[in-house]
């Protein structure tokens, strides 16, 4: 029963916390100065994996699926099978897979060494809210860095897939271009975008919310750090599914 009502409790304070953070996400829009180095933190940290990715998506679905299309003869439907389901969930999801992986923990580790190290409280002392100074443009780096990173993945995993199509050599660029584009509509790429925003704000909360919690010295540091690291990858799984139902639902 206690561990119940601790669950409901964690539950509780988590939604609020993330409230908050939302609210100095929002804040900090007109502070580029605040969110523009974390930005650029989350982006550029996650450009490397995130490249391995996107050309490794590419080549390892069109190796899948060309040999299911040849078999029936479908072979020409093959960039548009690819483009959809790296555009509209492989991206997505390895976007936040990627981010929730390396920000997750350099969050969770960050505030983490500075609530143990009293700066948190220096801070309030100083009149500048940590929610405000820290989260707010902390998390809004991570809503505005996945869906560029899902733009590069995808691209970077189309031209694999064209790259291996052409060493075939049963197409040309012109050809796998128009197929690619041809079953994809707004209705379906821009929420896939959003998606990826949503994924952004629930990384950068799961990460502040386990730091800001850090308690025990240097242990409490890792302890944040793999807590965020989880939190972060189990929620964006769980939105992923719960916004793609959402989305098929609604259009």
């Amino acid at each position: 029963m206690n561990g119940l009502i601790h669950f409901f409790a964690s539950v509780g304070e988590f939604t609020q916390f993330a409230g908050r953070a939302l609210v100095a996400a929002l804040t900090a829009v007109v502070k580029p100065g605040a969110w523009v180095p974390q930005f650029y933190s989350v982006l550029i940290g996650a450009l490397p994996l995130a490249t391995v990715t996107g050309i490794a998506l590419g080549a390892v679905v069109w190796m899948h699926t060309h040999a299911a299309l040849a078999r029936t003869g479908a072979v020409e439907y093959l960039p548009t099978v690819l483009a959809v389901a790296v555009l509209l969930e492989l991206a997505p999801i390895g976007a936040g897979l990627i981010v929730a992986a390396r920000t997750g923990a350099s969050l969770g580790a960050e505030l983490g060494a500075m609530k143990l190290g009293e700066q948190l409280d220096a801070l309030e002392m100083l009149g500048l809210p940590p929610m405000r100074v820290l989260i707010g443009p902390r998390v809004l780096a991570c809503i505005l860095a996945l869906p560029l990173l899902h733009v590069y993945i995808a691209a970077l995993a189309l031209l694999s897939g064209y790259a291996a199509e052409n060493i075939v050599g049963s197409t040309n660029w012109l050809k796998f271009q128009t197929a690619s584009l041809k079953e994809l509509y707004p209705e379906d790429v821009i929420p896939a975008g959003l998606k990826t925003m949503v994924f952004g704000f629930l990384i950068g909360i799961a990460g502040c919310y386990h730091g800001m919690r850090a308690e025990g010295g240097t242990e409490g540091v890792g302890r944040a750090a793999t807590a965020g690291v989880v939190a972060a990858c189990l929620l964006v799984l769980a939105a992923d599914v719960l916004l793609v139902g959402l989305i098929r639902v609604v259009l």
